[in-house]
């Protein structure tokens, strides 16, 4: 496990420390802070008379900001305290459907469009009164709209772009669709973060009868997309790999996309194997239950889908039937977006905690120090395993 006191962290910090967690990320938000709170307090006595240290210690480091609407639905951005000189870190949730606002009179659910909107307002309410900006984007606003195939827009390196010409400094994502889209801003901070770490440790610590080895579990891409994180896994973990392709009948368009005829397997015998299936995203759930019944058709032995963000757009029925006949064991997806009270309670559900990671990076960054031992887990995934093999628990 990564532990706060293995990183070295001798520079001042760029400015005092203010956390912005935006409408729809105030859980997390709440969590991060915790983290932060507690370990500055351990450590903040050392710089108590120490003016590059001013406010490094606090009761809190959640800036008070929200954004109001005005009965047409427009709205806009206040920060209710000085940020002035402050290394400022804005968390925002642009998956978070369930939160609703009043327009004209009518209920209307919040969309990405509209985080993304907001997140700008409280950008313009600091008014380049902050040191430094950088923004927490868990899922990368427009990430699925990241390469120009036609005469299409290209949104999310427009969106990249509007906020550096906004001041942002820094941005951080997790597991972004495709990382080529940060080629938009190549003079800017543009950082990635994939959870493998954390899905292995929810994995051991839901299963004690794991074998984690080549001949008794595979790392299973279930397109080319997530080739590379399939990729990942099996080389820490030395397990073998195999991926699907997806075969597509190009001579249709449906809903804007050419519809996929079959999933196509590459790779060894996955029989009498566990498999994990890696993915970025489970958005209506077919493709990943698609290739885990392929899988079993192939005598896989247990499946486990691991997906950064679950995103679950046409409900958990078809997965609870899934579960029910056998063909999943177990779902993995992160906290860092919106989860539904009926996802957190099914019994093949494993969540992952992201918010000790995103602390430690904003108490590095602040620091100005390297994230690149937080970035690349691979020693820390093998520890936990070999923890596991030891029977200590993880």
């Amino acid at each position: 496990m990564l532990r706060r006191t293995d990183r070295n962290l001798d520079n001042i910090p760029i400015g005092a420390l203010g956390l912005i967690a935006l409408e729809g990320c105030e859980e997390m938000g709440a969590k991060v802070n915790d983290y932060l709170v507690k370990w500055r307090r351990e450590d903040g006595h050392i710089h108590k008379n120490d003016v590059a240290f001013s406010g490094y210690e606090r009761d809190t480091y959640l800036v008070n900001a929200n954004v109001p609407r005005f009965g047409s639905g427009e709205a806009k951005g206040i920060i209710k305290e000085s940020v002035r000189g402050m290394d400022i870190y804005i968390m925002v949730d642009v998956c978070n459907y369930s939160l609703t606002y009043s327009l004209t009179g009518h209920i209307n659910h919040m969309s990405p469009d509209d985080h993304y909107q907001n997140l700008k307002r409280v950008i313009a309410a600091v008014g380049g009164k902050g040191r430094r900006i950088n923004v927490i984007m868990p899922f990368l606003y427009e990430s699925r709209q990241h390469r120009r195939t036609s005469r299409e827009s290209l949104d999310c390196a427009l969106a990249l772009q509007e906020l550096v010409r906004m001041g942002v400094d820094n941005i951080i994502t997790f597991d972004a669709h495709d990382p080529r889209v940060q080629n938009a801003i190549p003079l800017n901070g543009f950082e990635t973060v994939r959870p493998t770490y954390q899905f292995v440790k929810g994995l051991l610590r839901r299963f004690d009868d794991l074998k984690i080895d080549s001949k008794h579990m595979m790392a299973i891409s279930p397109d080319e997309g997530a080739t590379e994180r399939a990729v990942y896994l099996a080389n820490v973990l030395n397990l073998d790999m195999g991926m699907f392709y997806k075969r597509r009948d190009y001579t249709r368009v449906v809903d804007g996309r050419n519809p996929i005829v079959a999933h196509e397997f590459l790779g060894s015998s996955v029989e009498g194997k566990d498999v994990i299936i890696l993915d970025d995203m489970i958005s209506s759930g077919d493709s990943i239950l698609d290739v885990a019944r392929q899988l079993k058709k192939r005598h896989a032995k247990r499946i486990f889908a691991a997906a950064t963000f679950g995103l679950f757009t046409n409900g958990m029925e078809k997965f609870d039937k899934a579960y029910e006949e056998g063909i999943l064991d177990a779902i993995l997806t992160t906290n860092l977006i919106y989860q539904t009270p009926e996802l957190l309670s099914r019994p093949y559900y494993i969540n992952c905690d992201m918010s000790k990671y995103i602390a430690l990076m904003i108490d590095t960054l602040n620091h100005d120090g390297s994230i690149s031992s937080i970035l690349t887990p691979s020693e820390r995934i093998q520890e936990a395993v070999a923890r596991y093999n030891r029977g200590e628990e993880v």
